[in-house]
């Protein structure tokens, strides 16, 4: 009985040892993740994602190095310009490793070396920048940045594939200044364009006036012409209607007596003026009538003309 309970302990610790040996034999690689195995504390081999298996107790699997590109966002640092103004500068740097035995093997600690050397890059580039070109070229900042940090990353199996500016913040000073001389532009800005437009405001309603000054004029020529050419044909048609009905002398004289009770109308007409044919007509009426009219001076003579100014 106690050996077989000594067996028994025996094959339990066997069980656990094999256990323990497929656990640290079998390794899974994720995706987009590398290992670094070493062997008797040497380098051995880079393992790929997916299923593969170790020597225990010879190889040991270091921790995974994630393949995929990183972010890494580094706190302000301040950096004097070069006419020696102290600007605050945020910088992302985008990177992502490439050879993951060099990371391991060339640098300590990739990331704090990264940050280093960007800090130390900006500080070159930036330096030899006023402040105005500092804020206005990003660009070219993040281009020398990154041509910088690729070149000396390389050699640690890291490419960096980007490197933005995130803040540039100068001195409160500054700002308020910089505040102040906006403002002002932005006031002449719209003052011009308030100016511009008051004058093209003008410009268009003299335009307008002008134009309608010209329809008006032509409008009231036209209205002329057709005014006048509408009494021509009127003049015309009564010309040709009395010359159609042939009238004699008597008619003529009667309808020549008929319109100059219309010499009177209105209240301001002081004084007659009698003219000369007065007395043709009477003489043709008198005549046609057989009267005395036909007897009588002519008005258009001097004593006619005062004999009809007393009527």
């Amino acid at each position: 009985m106690p050996d077989n309970f000594g067996l028994t302990i025996v094959l339990i610790v066997l069980a656990i040892f094999v256990i323990v040996v497929l656990l640290r034999s079998v390794r899974i690689v994720p995706q987009a993740r590398a290992g670094i195995v070493e062997r008797l504390g040497k380098y051995n081999r880079t393992l790929n994602p997916g299923l593969t298996l170790l020597i225990p107790f010879v190889d040991r699997l270091l921790p995974m190095l994630d393949l995929r590109e990183q972010v890494v966002s580094f706190p302000p640092q301040p950096v004097i310009t070069e006419d020696n103004l102290v600007v605050s500068i945020d910088t992302v740097v985008y990177f992502q490793i490439t050879e993951p035995r060099a990371a391991t093997y060339e640098i300590a600690n990739y990331i704090q070396a990264v940050e280093q050397l960007t800090t130390t890059t900006l500080r070159n580039v930036v330096g030899g920048l006023n402040l105005e070109e500092a804020l206005t070229s990003r660009d070219q900042i993040n281009g020398q940045l990154r041509g910088v940090l690729d070149e000396a990353t390389g050699k640690w199996g890291i490419r960096v594939s980007r490197v933005e500016l995130k803040a540039i913040d100068p001195p409160m000073s500054i700002q308020d200044s910089m505040e102040k001389q906006m403002r002002a532009e932005r006031d002449r800005r719209a003052a011009i364009l308030t100016a511009e437009g008051t004058k093209q405001s003008d410009i268009l309603t003299a335009e307008g006036e002008r134009q309608a000054a010209i329809l008006k004029a032509e409008g009231d020529a036209q209205a002329s012409i057709l005014r006048a050419d509408g009494e021509a044909q009127a003049i015309q048609k009564v010309f040709d209607a009395i010359h159609a009905g042939r009238p004699d002398s008597e008619l003529l004289a009667y309808q020549y007596l008929q319109t100059l009770p219309k010499l009177a109308d209105g209240s301001s007409n002081k004084l007659w003026i009698i003219p000369s044919e007065l007395g043709e007509a009477l003489k043709g009426i008198g005549g046609a009538l057989g009267g005395p009219l036909a007897n009588q001076p002519d008005a258009g003579s001097p004593s006619g003309a005062h004999k009809a100014e007393e009527i």
